[in-house]
């Protein structure tokens, strides 16, 4: 199912259930209940729930959104260390040059086809990708410089490898969901309490009433779903992507 369709209903159903809380609450009230009475107090309280948990939601969204542009980085550090690596051997003999380009070329390729998609199923990366990047910092390591040129090259390249590493490190670390379990609940549990703070004012069916009830409900549903999508960086509509690895390595197939 598509997660805007996802969103959508949800949005609706946000609605939909204010509503229909609505008209049963006016259906089974007393005849003599009167909306106006609402004590100050009930209203006090309303506006600072919903203050505190905007708050909390701000906080939220900041914190996923953080995490996916994090994500994204260590997507471009990854692919500019691999790029730089298969620039900076054109000074090596052709035949340890083109090796260690073909081994670069095969593990950016495995990274954009089979490891992005088990990053988006299983929130992983692919024992195969490191078997790569190893075989890549082999090919770099082992090698012995055989003139001062090569000699120069040998420790940035050795470097850009463990550049590369370490991203993919921080990418197999960003794979999952950033949210913990506990703050789900507070942000589902703090939607309930201030959606049902409205129901404790005593709204009354006029159409105003009920729009402005029924938005309000919405805009929590998006803001949660927002987060949610935002909550795991590689596997949503709202993801980073493999545009670095595609962008300095344009002839291998995205």
């Amino acid at each position: 199912m598509s997660e805007w369709l996802v969103l959508t209903l949800a949005m609706l159903a946000a609605c939909v259930v204010v509503v229909l809380i609505t008209f049963l609450r006016h259906r089974t009230a007393a005849e003599d209940d009167d909306p106006s009475e609402t004590p100050d107090v009930i209203e006090y309280m309303t506006m600072w729930i919903g203050v505190v948990y905007a708050i909390v939601l701000g906080l939220a969204i900041a914190g996923v959104w953080e995490a996916r542009v994090a994500a994204q980085d260590h997507v471009q550090a990854e692919a500019q260390a691999l790029h730089e690596v298969s620039e900076r051997v054109r000074v090596y003999p052709p035949d340890v040059r083109d090796r260690i380009r073909s081994d670069v070329n095969a593990y950016v390729g495995h990274v954009v086809t089979t490891e992005w998609k088990t990053m988006a199923e299983h929130g992983r990366v692919t024992k195969q990708g490191d078997r790569m990047l190893d075989k890549v910092r082999a090919d770099v390591t082992d090698y012995r410089p055989r003139s001062d040129h090569e000699a120069q090259a040998y420790q940035p390249l050795v470097d850009q490898v463990a550049a590369a590493d370490q991203a993919r490190a921080a990418r197999a670390d960003s794979t999952g969901a950033t949210m913990p379990g506990v703050v789900w609940f507070g942000l589902i549990s703090g939607a309930v309490v201030t959606i049902g703070m409205v129901f404790a004012l005593q709204i009354r069916r006029t159409t105003r009433e009920l729009v402005l009830a029924g938005l309000f409900s919405a805009l929590i549903a998006f803001l949660l779903f927002l987060i949610w999508d935002f909550d795991a960086p590689y596997s949503r509509g709202v993801s980073a992507s493999a545009g670095p690895f595609l962008d300095l390595f344009p002839h291998l197939p995205g």
